[in-house]
Parts: structure tokens; sequence; C-alpha cells
């Protein structure tokens, strides 16, 4: 089976990419291991925020006017709050612009893209299929499923996620660092209508988010110890309610647990290569960051934005060429390090007993909100 792109992972930001080379002219595998998630009333506790210029992108790719637009809430202003009364507020009216975000559930997504992939003549769909043996030659890369079937492709590209079959396979095996977190995620109704808010409590103790979805409902992440994260886990769905409406003072009102919570360990990724000789990865393969700026996925789809733009303009270079992505490398690291950063610090920063760190953090945090040049220049650099 002859290719020249191998696509392993059909999670969002392997099925974008897919998606986004329908008109390249190469010949394209998707590569998925799990039975794709169906789709039910029941609302999905994974839920992504996603940028303008994001949905802008996958509106190309024929997947965004797929989605039922029912299950889409749009962000139009974000209230973040110190640990001492400080607070910094985004609005979307500042700026002009008719919103900062869109949340959506992942496997509303996820459906919608493999919509358009199943008509999608330059792919090839292997679902659910199993990576064994992945091997690297001058001409091209070759891959071994379990079942006993080959494939052979210029250029292999990871896309499955965090714990990356690929990663490792390549030899590219940089040790995440923990951040000795954990997210816990649930989504609930509420009690009073979140009008296009989300939320955002800085504490010593953990970071907490409140993501609007539609209706009067909303998801929450929280950032916690693994200790406190256990804890949560292990109360009443009446009992969690309660600690969250409490943590979130109140500012919804009752709130009722939809989904039932769950949690993962948080952490930090930072390759120092994206790319091998015919093989680049993308998305959670090639980087993790702490979820409290809710870019997770917006730095995946970035990856696939600019992995595309350089197959594209490749000229006559093969596309698994070192000197070809070592283009597309070149060109994401400095947002990836960027946001890295940026959250690394913010999450050092907050869950810090230090009174001077305390004092310093809420006094950027208020310094921040009344500089309204410098939130419009974060706000529209956020939106892309």
């Amino acid at each position: 089976m002859e290719f020249d792109i191998i696509i392993i992972g059909g999670g969002l930001v392997g099925a974008s990419l897919a998606s986004a080379l329908k008109h390249s002219g190469l010949r394209l595998a998707l590569i998925e291991g799990q039975p794709l998630p169906s789709l039910d009333s029941e609302w999905d506790s994974r839920i992504y925020a996603f940028t303008p210029g994001n949905v802008d992108f996958l509106h190309e790719c024929g997947a965004w006017q797929r989605l039922d637009a029912s299950r889409v809430q749009q962000v139009e202003e974000m209230r973040v709050f110190g640990d001492a009364g400080s607070r910094l507020n985004f609005s979307a009216y500042e700026i002009g612009a008719p919103e900062l975000a869109f949340i959506m559930e992942s496997r509303l997504l996820q459906h919608a893209l493999w919509l358009g992939l199943q008509e999608q003549d330059n792919v090839t769909l292997l679902q659910p299929a199993q990576c064994a043996e992945l091997s690297v030659q001058e001409d091209a890369a070759h891959l071994k499923l379990t079942d006993g079937r080959e494939l052979r492709a210029r250029l292999i590209v990871g896309a499955d996620g965090r714990d990356s079959w690929v990663r490792r396979q390549a030899n590219m095996p940089e040790v995440p660092t923990p951040y000795h977190q954990h997210g816990v995620v649930a989504n609930f109704n509420i009690g009073k209508a979140h009008r296009g808010i989300a939320y955002q409590w800085f504490t010593p103790d953990g970071i907490l988010a409140l993501l609007p979805l539609p209706g009067k409902r909303i998801s929450i992440v929280w950032s916690v110890s693994p200790e406190k994260s256990a804890e949560l886990l292990a109360l009443t769905h009446e009992e969690f309610s309660v600690r969250v409406s409490e943590a979130s003072y109140h500012t919804l009102g009752e709130l009722q647990v939809i989904t039932p919570p769950a949690s993962f360990a948080l952490r930090v990724l930072n390759l120092a290569h994206l790319a091998k000789p015919r093989l680049a990865l993308v998305g959670d393969a090639a980087h993790n960051i702490h979820p409290l700026s809710g870019h997770g996925v917006n730095l995946g789809l970035h990856d696939v934005r600019e992995l595309v733009q350089v197959l594209q303009q490749r000229g006559g270079l093969d596309c698994g060429d070192l000197r070809l992505l070592r283009r597309y490398e070149d060109a994401r690291r400095n947002d990836i390090m960027s946001m890295q950063l940026t959250t690394d610090t913010l999450k050092h920063l907050f869950i810090n007993d230090n009174p001077l760190l305390r004092t310093l953090r809420n006094f950027g945090l208020g310094l921040t909100n009344k500089l309204v040049p410098l939130k419009k220049m974060l706000v529209r650099h956020a939106l892309n």
C-alpha cells in the first residue's frame, strides 16, 4: 500500500490535517486505533475552546458547517480572578470582535471531520487499525499493522496524542515534566444564565475554569493536586456540585452534574525537535501544556495549518525531505515555546504560598486590567 503521507491518529488534529490536504494531490492514509465515538444526546466531557482563526480553518476543511449549531457556544467575555480581590476582564466588544472563542464538544467535531473524510478521494481510512512496527529508510518509511498489512510512505505524521507511539518509535524520548496536578473535568446544568461569559479563578490550591455551553450549561476544568482530585472524584454528584459552586462563589447559582467528573494528570512536554527524516509530529504528540489557557487543541491546529502550508509550497522537494520538515519545525518553535512559557509561569506563580509572589501576581492582574492597549493586544493575539 503506497502513499505520500500516512497520518497516525484520527482525532481532531490528525483528521483536520487529512481534511486540509484534500486538494493537495497527495495520496493519504489515516490510521485510527479506536472506533469513532458515537453521537447521542449526552454531553461530551471533553470540551475545547477554539479560536476564531482555527474556526475559519475548520470551515475551510468543510467540518465546521457540518456541526449542529445548537451545540456550539460563543464566548464573548472572559473574567479572571486572583486570590486577593484582583481581576482581569477580556471582552470581544472592546476590540470590535463578535466573539473571543467557540466552545465545542470533541466528539461532535471529530464526527464532522470524519464525515468529510469518507467523501474525500485522496485518503484511505484505516479504522480501527493498530500499528505494530515503524522503520524509516532513506527513500521511504515502512509501517506494519498488527493485522499484517504493510504500508509505505514518503512521510509519516504522528498525530497520536500525548503518549504517542510514533514518538517512541522515532526515538524522540524526551521525558515529560509532571505538574503534580490533575485536571478534573465535568459538565453541569446551572441556575443562572452564563451570558456567554467564561470564568477563571486562580487560587493557591488550584485553578478553576468555567466554560459556557449552549443553554444553561457549563463545563469545568479544575486543576488541583492529585490528592484533591481523588477527593473530588470520591464525592457524590450532589456533593461535587456544591464544592464547585462554592469554589466559583455561586456565580452561576445552583449547579447540577450532567456528566460524571473525570480527571487526567497534567504535564509539560517540550521536544528538542518536531521532525526527523520522513517523520513529523503534530498536536499533543509534539507538545503538552497546562490547560489553564485553553489553548492545547489550538496549538495542535496551528501545527496542522503550518504543516499544510509547508507541504503545499514544497516545490520539487519530496514531502518527507528533512529540509522541508525543518521549515515546519522552525515556524512552530516560537509559538509553542511562548505558550508553554506563559502557562508554566502562571501555574507556578499562582500555585505558590509565597506572600511576595501573592502580592506581585495580584498587582499584575490588576495593572493589566487597567492597561487597555495591552489587553487589546493580548486578545487579538489569542484570536488567531
